[in-house]
């Protein structure tokens, strides 16, 4: 089996960051390419997950007094409204001329 190293899609900058120009579907050597391909595929989809989750309880907090705030909100605004439905039920419970 070929290193990675060893192999000539594979790039190492003077930072120590690896690059890997092999694409699974044009230009892999060996099955366990495709194999190391598929585990640095899903080690980049859990560190960009777990960032997600790490930014989502960063905002945690300030969405749930958002939730507080919206909810007073539209309780006040029911709270205003209610002298409406108020009105009109004591209306219904009057007498017309009609029902004498």
């Amino acid at each position: 089996m070929i290193q990675c190293r060893d192999c000539e899609y594979y790039k190492q900058d003077e930072h120590g960051r690896r690059t890997f120009s092999c694409d699974p579907f044009t230009n892999i050597k060996e099955p366990e390419c495709l194999q190391k391909w598929q585990i640095l595929r899903l080690d980049f989809l859990v560190s960009q997950y777990q960032s997600m989750v790490s930014s989502q309880q960063k905002m945690a907090p300030i969405q749930e007094k958002i939730f507080k705030y919206v909810k007073r909100e539209l309780d006040d605004i029911d709270e205003a409204d209610r002298w409406k439905s108020e009105d009109d039920e004591s209306t219904d419970n009057e007498p017309d001329e009609n029902d004498y």
